[in-house]
């Protein structure tokens, strides 16, 4: 994407309500965070697996280990974390959170 579509997506305002709207584009934010990130593994995944680096039931047994499984819900908790506060706090949407300029002092 590039820094014209991505500052076009951003005036992007969808619906009357500031809270639903600011909903709506976490939600596609996500959304393209997702497919880049899904696209990216399947190629490095794939990478590995042509050089015989991993095998692919290497990747597929990891992916079911518990303790993999809780390393990454503990990651998933902290990123939830921090995309909660987007909806949660107010302010200038041009500035930095209230916990990030708090942080800058």
């Amino acid at each position: 994407m590039t820094d014209e579509t991505k500052a076009e997506m951003q005036d992007l305002t969808f619906f009357r309500n500031p809270d639903l709207d600011r909903a709506v584009g976490l939600i596609f934010e996500l959304a393209a965070q997702v497919h880049v990130e899904r696209h990216r593994r399947a190629a490095l995944e794939q990478v590995l697996v042509d050089k015989k680096i991993l095998a692919r039931d290497d990747i597929e047994a990891l992916a079911t280990d518990a303790n993999f499984g809780t390393m990454t819900q503990l990651e998933l908790d902290l990123s939830l974390r921090q995309l909660m506060r987007v909806i949660t706090e107010n302010g200038d949407h041009t500035g930095p959170l209230r916990t990030e300029a708090l942080d800058m002092d």
